[in-house]
Parts: structure tokens; sequence; C-alpha cells
């Protein structure tokens, strides 16, 4: 297509914008722009799940490679904040980890006023867009666009994590994103046969012969051009050229919680007092945009392993040439895993309903998102808070679109998310401490053995905490003054204009953000296309009996 207008334009080809370019486009009668400021996801990195690592920690073409502002509670670092620059977003640099959150999380949606956003109206978006290894029930989707697999993992690490999670008094379960998440268990992981499975290699990819669709990589959306209220396109830069495009029906803005509110503010649509500072004109005061930021801070426990079993062996040069020749030229060998299939959600403390805090287990000692390389064996365990208090903004930094915004998380600001971290600490250490690891465990590494009192604890927290890459909530739902969309996704204030991606989030789910994510995109599609909604699902997950014990007391 050479045409300068289409019904649509999607701004981001990401975890969103890929399956929403995937679903507009199955109507023939439906044109689509579908614009990346990053590139095409061809490496061999992307598609191998242990180029995890070095996707994450090196300033690659697929990586925006942020920086927040210096975090006041903890020591004024700048914490390093990756995330996706190339088609699939996010979820082509991801940990490759499927996890929903709890049913409770989209509940709570509804009770804020949110009509068609509980758990059993979106679980048949999250079982429509799932492809799941074993197969569709009740929880899952067995043959969708995105594939869900086990691990296969032969490291015995993985296995012991379980078991001593158990042995120190923990529930386990077999399936997070079924009947029960609360527990020590396995990660199911978004890999098909050896390959990460991204939103690109899941929805795009298979989409791109479409007549109907268009795509333009290393195209920068620099603004929303309107027509009084109504957005009629966009205006973007591609290779230092300034191209402007026009929208039939909608733009529908699909960059993530820190792009997203970006793009609003440099098109005149936010707090109305801090666009005049700028001297941006005014489409739309919504004070919201930018605000509500929040995000999965994270810790971690790390002890050396006294047996030659970890992925260390995989990071010596030799062995990266040889693990990348394998999996290059035959699909095979150690590049097929990304080191982490087993983790756990529990409570730090009595009385709660759901759990507080997600365990990510890994088989090799990351430091610094693998920043800092690891000189011998050993084992990592992740913790982060589910739903903090803390709330952050993004904010602008210049009026050049090509500049990275502000980004303010503010973490650590309440008491309660500092003991929730300091009680991870404990947790972690206590799970160590069991037999399924005597035959693994060296000396602990991080925090190390003289890090014991509360006050130590919170210390080494301030030292070393940083982000899991869960940002949310910058352009969020909702019906009061400072939301941003309506429960359809369509931005307050204008017409012809949604935002379909992490920032819609009013809250953080419990859990990885990725697969909430294109459930939203799933929802989003039928919204934009006029479809109706499937009949919702209700169904029950353990915490119904949590409720009836409750009551009963």
């Amino acid at each position: 297509m050479t045409s300068t207008s289409f019904d649509y334009i999607i701004v981001g080809a990401g975890s969103a914008g890929c399956v929403l370019a995937n679903r507009l486009t199955a109507d023939p009668g439906v044109s689509v722009l579908l614009l990346e400021a990053g590139g095409k996801d061809n490496s061999v990195l992307v598609r191998m799940p242990a180029g995890v690592g070095a996707l994450l920690s090196t300033r690659t073409r697929f990586n925006w490679y942020f920086e927040t502002e210096g975090q006041k509670n903890l020591m004024n670092r700048k914490l390093y904040w990756p995330r996706g620059k190339c088609w699939g977003g996010s979820s082509s640099i991801n940990g490759m980890i499927y996890i929903r959150g709890h049913a409770r999380d989209y509940d709570q949606w509804r009770q804020m006023g949110l009509e068609g956003w509980g758990f059993g109206d979106v679980l048949p978006y999250f079982k429509r867009a799932e492809a799941n290894e074993n197969g569709g029930d009740k929880f899952h989707g067995g043959d969708g666009p995105l594939a869900v697999s086990n691990g296969h993992s032969k490291v015995p690490l993985f296995r012991a994590y379980i078991e001593a999670g158990a042995q120190a008094g923990f529930p386990t379960t077999k399936d997070f994103n079924g009947f029960q998440q609360e527990g020590f268990g396995p990660y199911q992981l978004t890999i098909k046969d050896g390959r990460r499975w991204s939103t690109a290699a899941g929805y795009l990819l298979p989409v791109l012969s479409r007549p109907n669709l268009k795509t333009e990589v290393n195209a920068h959306t620099a603004r929303v051009l309107f027509d009084g209220k109504r957005a009629i396109g966009v205006e973007y830069v591609q290779k230092g050229k300034v191209t402007q495009v026009m929208a039939n029906r909608e733009v529908i803005l699909a960059g993530g919680a820190v792009n997203t509110p970006q793009l609003l503010l440099l098109s005149g649509i936010g707090d109305a007092d801090y666009l005049r500072k700028w001297n941006v004109p005014i489409v739309a005061d919504l004070p919201g945009v930018g605000r509500n930021l929040q995000d999965h801070l994270d810790i971690t426990v790390q002890y050396e392993c006294t047996q030659p079993i970890t992925f260390y062996t995989f990071s010596k040069p030799l062995k990266q040439i040889q693990t990348g020749l394998a999996y290059s030229l035959f699909g095979q060998g150690t590049g097929r895993q990304q080191g982490l299939e087993s983790g756990a959600f529990v409570k730090t403390r009595s009385g709660l309903e759901i759990p507080d805090l997600q365990i990510h287990f890994v088989a090799a000692l990351m430091m610094d998102h693998g920043r800092k390389k690891a000189d011998r064996h050993g084992f990592t365990a992740h913790a982060c808070q589910l739903r903090p208090e803390s709330r952050g903004f993004i904010a602008l930094k210049s009026l050049n679109p090509l500049d990275a915004p502000l980004i303010q998380p503010n973490y650590m600001s309440t008491e309660n998310d500092k003991r929730t971290l300091r009680e991870g600490v404990k947790i972690l250490r206590k799970v160590f401490a069991q037999k399924p690891f005597d035959p693994f465990r060296g000396p602990e590494l991080m925090p190390g053995a003289t890090v014991t009192t509360d006050d130590e604890i919170d210390d080494f927290v301030r030292r070393t905490a940083e982000t899991i890459y869960h940002p949310i909530g910058t352009a969020r739902m909702g019906h009061d003054r400072l939301a941003v969309v309506d429960g359809e996704l369509k931005v307050h204030g204008v017409q012809g204009l949604r935002v379909v991606d992490a920032s819609v989030m009013p809250t953080l789910v419990g859990g990885n953000t990725n697969a909430p994510t294109i459930m939203i995109a799933e929802k989003a599609s039928d919204m934009i296309l006029g479809k109706p909604a499937p009949p919702p699902e209700p169904i029950h997950v353990a915490e119904d009996n949590y409720d009836r014990v409750a009551a009963a007391r």
C-alpha cells in the first residue's frame, strides 16, 4: 500500500501493537498502518531464549535502555530500565514468563467501576490468546497465537527450589495461572520449540503478507495530529524525514507505560498547567497523563553453588560461541533455555487474602541485570513486592520526541513497601536453608552473612534493589478526573484516539505484565471492531475458600 491514509494507525509494534495488527486486519475491509520506533526482530539473540541476558544487559538496537531519575529512597541511585524497541516490544527481550496476575486483581478493576474488566470477563481473552502446551481447559486456551510451554531444563536446582519451599512450610502449586496461584511451583514460558514466542512471532509475522497491513520500522512517532478535538493522524520521523499520515477511523497508541504518556504530552493531552509551561498547545486537559506510575521493585538473594551445574558454564566465551552455533545451525543446545523455570507467590504476613510477594529463581548469579558478569557458579532468587503503594510519574525532559522522557518511579516511598521487601529477604533465606539445597549451597553472596538485622537488610535493599520490568498505569482507565481513558480505552475529552497497552492498567497486577498486556489488546480489538465480548466465564479460585472461611469467623 502506498496510501497516506489508513483506517487505523497503531503506534508501537510491541506486546499490544502486534496483537492489534493481527486482529484488526483479519477484516479485509480494514486498513492498518503499524508504526515501530525500533526495527525488526530478526536476530538470533531475540529468537534464542538464552539470548535474554544479552538483550537485557547491553545497548543493543532492541532496547530503549532507559534510566530513571535518582531515587531518594534508594540512595539516590538512577535505575536502569530496559524496554523493548523492536517488533514484539518487551515481549522480544523479556524473561518469557507467562503469568496473568491474580483473579482478584481484575475483580478489583471491576469494583473500581470498570465494567467488563472482572476476571470472568477477561478470562476468555486470556484463553483466546493462548496455545498452552498442555492443551485447553477451563483456565487455559489451546489454540491461540501465543505459545505457552513447560520448562524442560534438567538442572536439578529448579526442582530443589520447589521442594525447599514446601519444606519451609509454604504451599505448592502446579499452575500459577490456574485454580491456585499461591505457592512454589514451575513457571510456564512463552517459548515454542526452543524459540522465544513474542507477539511478533505469534501475531505479526504470520500476517505480514496481508494486503491491508502496512508496517514501518525505525519510524518514531512525534505527535498525534488533531482537527479540533478529533485525532486525525500522526506525524513520525524516519531516517531524518518527517511524515504525516492520516487515520480515517482511529489512532491507537500502544507504546507502553513510558512512551505512551510522553507522546500524549507532546500531542497536547495532559495537565493544562504543565503543558503551558512547555508552550505545548492544549488539546485536552487530562492531569492524570503520566501519573499513577507503578512498578515491581526487586531484590535478590544469592548463593555460590558447590556443583558446576549452573548456567555459568555457558557464560565463558568459547561456550557462548558453541551455544550460539548449535542453536543457529541446528536449533539445539542450551540456547533453547532461559535459566528461569521455577518460582513462587507467597504472603509475607498472616491475614492477607492473596500473595504479596513473587519469587523468580534463576540457576545463575544475576547482578545488575546481568551487566556485572558472574565469576563463579551460583544461583539467585529474585523477590518483588506485587502491589506496591508507591506511585511515580512520567514527564517531559524536552520537546524533542527522540529524547527519552523523565522517569520517576518514586520507589519505596511507604513503610509497607519497605517492610515487604525486608520480609522477602528473610523468606528467601529460609527457603535456601532447607535440605534440598544441602548438596548445592555454598556461601551466601548477597546480602551476605553479616547482614542480619532489619536495619542492615533495609540498607541492603536501598543499595541493591532494581526494577523487574513491570511499569504500568500512566494512562489509566477510570471515570474520575485523573483517569486518562475510559473502560473502552478511549482517551477522555477527544475523539478517535485510544490507548491499548500496559499504561491503561489502573493498578499493578500480581505478577508479570506481558500476558495481561496481550489480554488487553485482545479485548480492545473487539471493542475497536464493534464485536460483542464473549460471555463472561465466572470461575472459582482458591481464595473463594478463603472468603467462605473468613465469612464464618
